[in-house]
């Protein structure tokens, strides 16, 4: 840890609250990250918040090339000497979630991303890449261990919910391992765990992918009230009409949405799109 202070005190870098910054420098720790996500020689990196660059590195050495994003360009000269004789980096100094995903993945094909991500940006991030990649193969990530219980969740559990459902349709969610709080730097006031999530497409099909997540939307709209009411104020459905989808969707009248999982609700899904409630 003293070794990434010394380079961060040397170019006057100061913390930012805003970016949720908080680095790595446990050597252990970034080779476990880097075998945790399974790339090797042959993998396309996109790593999201490289803060100092001690991940990126890591992550270099084992793939063949490692695009690092950042916001906070005050750490352009600590990046220049934590990244200092490695070929296979490129930094982009750019927000990742504003991005034209579907031109940059045009330009770098296939890759994995593989991230210490600021607590801030992991659901919308998530969301992004779900929604509108087509060449993500997969994510491993550190996350808030809250937020990594809620990705990996189960129907009918507390931690159960849209942004669950949502990684369901694409792909399967695993905590790998749980990292304590006392090894980042400056150190949160929460411990992390690091999620990977493997992209199986089509592994539940659906016959529209939007109706599917406004489907879930609607699910956990309120999660006190029964799914059959979230369907008659999110899609101004009667009565009978929401009670009739429940039924032909197999689900019971008085279910709440957090007791569907990813499958019934897919089957929920298909249900409405057939009675044309989704408008294009």
């Amino acid at each position: 840890m003293q070794d990434l202070r010394l380079v961060l005190e040397k170019h006057g870098f100061h913390f930012k609250k805003q970016f949720g910054q908080n680095f790595i420098s446990d050597t252990n720790l970034l080779r476990s990250i880097v075998e945790a996500s399974g790339i090797d020689e042959n993998t396309t990196v996109v790593e999201i918040g490289c803060g100092a660059g001690t991940l990126t590195r890591a992550l270099a050495e084992a793939a063949k090339k490692v695009y690092a994003f950042d916001i906070d360009r005050d750490l352009q000269p600590v990046l220049a000497e934590t990244l200092s004789g490695l070929e296979n980096v490129e930094v982009i100094f750019r927000d990742f979630n504003k991005l034209n995903l579907q031109e940059f993945e045009e330009e770098i094909g296939e890759y994995t991303v593989v991230a210490n991500l600021p607590y801030y940006i992991t659901t919308p991030l998530v969301t992004k890449l779900l929604e509108e990649s087509e060449k993500v193969q997969g994510i491993s990530i550190m996350v808030q261990e809250e937020v990594a219980e809620r990705f990996c969740a189960k129907e009918n559990t507390a931690e159960y919910g849209s942004i669950t459902a949502a990684i369901a349709l694409k792909g399967s969610a695993k905590i790998v391992k749980r990292v304590s709080r006392n090894l980042f730097y400056p150190r949160p006031n929460v411990d992390s765990a690091v999620v990977k999530i493997t992209f199986e497409r089509g592994r539940i099909a659906v016959q529209n992918e939007r109706a599917y997540r406004q489907t879930v939307k609607c699910a956990f709209l309120n999660r006190r009230k029964t799914l059959e009411n979230n369907l008659v104020n999110f899609f101004k459905l009667s009565r009978e009409e929401a009670k009739t989808a429940l039924a032909e969707a197999g689900v019971e009248e008085k279910a709440r949405g957090e007791t569907l999982s990813p499958q019934r609700l897919a089957t929920l899904a298909d249900v409405l799109w057939k009675k044309g409630v989704f408008k294009e």
